[in-house]
């Protein structure tokens, strides 16, 4: 009897249909993932489009580049103190000035008139507390002879009555006479205390008044200077010597009080300012030199002033020159150096670049062995300069990065540098 021969699973067409459509499917979404895959985590540049640099041992120089302008040391701002119509101008922008020299004349009807009432007014106060300062004057003078007096007829009438102490004995005068001299002198003494309280309560009075008299005098001379100096702000007068700049004034034109006329470059040197990258914002300190380049030559310098508030990415320093001041320096005047943060020293170094910019030196495109492409790879950095990054992990000495600008690689894995 013939044995059935049974056909094993594997070779069965309803598993051959199956495994073939699951190869096609796998092998779809391997050829997917990998198109998908390589769109997504790599990009395709020109390899002369990108600059290649390598990590090599070398020499740290920490400093800062800095491109400064000469500024002005002190500038003087000229402000219109009274308003009114320009009626004269006696200087023009660019010219050199002395101090306390007139630049403008303003003419101001309502504030000359309103200056005399008010001097008129002041002027009545202070004279009559003037008045009143001789009232008490007079009267002290006035108690004073009172005193004298009462004492003088006391001494006369004591001689008298004496003399007619001495007829009255021998019968010689009267008893009227003899009563009037000594009533009179009893009178006198009596009346010499009474003047004297009198005068010392008054003499204590005066003596208070008189400070507050004066005080009260002070204080309106005080005002009616004030008052007179008003006037006298119609004319504008240079603070300090130096040249007059941003002056554009027309006689017969209207300026308010505190409007702005123009300013005084005074003649005491220029200071340089420099805006600096806010990544060295925790490391520029008041005190650190420098040097400036000019004409060929290094002059150096000292910050002597951080402004930390940031703006456009930058933060602002002063800088002053140490010892003479160049000659031939111009307000506004560019000039180029650096600015020392700190000592050199070895380190391994990759040459800066603009990859800074966009990886802040988190992280770089290193190039493989056979420079075909460049793969992300985080770092480690220390200290940079304009020239500079120090590396502290990541990297090794002889590998080569991409250090251009990292525009587009932001969310790639890999750079395939095309020939």
């Amino acid at each position: 009897m013939d044995t059935p021969i049974v056909r094993p699973v594997w070779r069965r067409r309803r598993t051959l249909i199956g495994a073939g459509a699951l190869v096609a499917v796998l092998s779809t979404l391997g050829l997917a993932a990998a198109v998908l895959g390589e769109a997504k985590s790599s990009v395709r540049v020109p390899a002369q489009n990108v600059t290649l640099e390598s990590v090599k041992p070398g020499v740290f120089h920490d400093f800062v580049v800095l491109r400064a302008a000469a500024t002005p040391k002190d500038v003087i701002y000229l402000d219109a103190l009274e308003g009114g119509q320009v009626q004269e101008v006696l200087a023009q922008a660019g010219d050199m000035v002395a101090q306390g020299q007139p630049l403008l004349r303003f003419r101001n009807t309502e504030l000359e008139l309103e200056v005399l009432d008010r001097e008129g007014r002041l002027v009545e106060s202070i004279t009559q507390l003037q008045s009143y300062e001789k009232q008490l004057e007079d009267t002290r003078v006035a108690n004073e002879k009172s005193i004298a007096q009462i004492e003088y007829d006391i001494i006369r009438l004591q001689r008298t009555a004496a003399r007619r102490d001495v007829l009255a004995a021998k019968g010689w005068i009267s008893r009227d006479q003899f009563d009037q001299v000594h009533d009179e002198l009893d009178h006198n003494r009596r009346l010499l205390p009474l003047q004297t309280v009198a005068n010392g309560e008054q003499e204590t009075l005066r003596r208070r008044q008189i400070p507050q008299i004066r005080s009260e005098l002070a204080t309106l001379q005080e005002s009616l200077k004030v008052t007179r100096a008003k006037l006298d702000n119609l004319v504008v007068r240079a603070p300090v010597a130096g040249r007059l700049t941003d002056v554009d004034i027309k006689p017969g034109e209207i300026r308010n009080r505190g409007q702005r006329l123009g300013q005084i470059v005074a003649d005491t040197g220029f200071k340089l300012q420099a805006p600096i990258d806010e990544y060295y914002l925790d490391r520029v300190r008041q005190g650190q030199t420098g040097v400036v380049t000019i004409e060929n030559r290094e002059v150096p310098v000292r910050v002597t002033r951080v402004d930390p508030q940031v703006k456009n990415a930058t933060f602002q320093v002063d800088l002053a020159f140490e010892g003479a001041m160049p000659r031939g320096l111009l307000p506004g005047q560019a000039l180029e150096g650096r600015l020392t943060l700190g000592g050199d020293r070895p380190a391994l170094i990759l040459p800066a670049g603009g990859f800074l910019e966009r990886t802040g030196g988190d992280w770089v495109m290193v190039v493989d062995g056979n420079g075909g492409h460049a793969d992300r790879r985080r770092i480690k950095i220390g200290r940079r300069s304009i020239e500079q990054v120090e590396i502290l992990g990541g990297l090794k000495a002889g590998e080569r990065v991409i250090t251009s600008d990292y525009t587009g690689f932001e969310k790639v894995d890999r750079v395939v540098l095309a020939k």
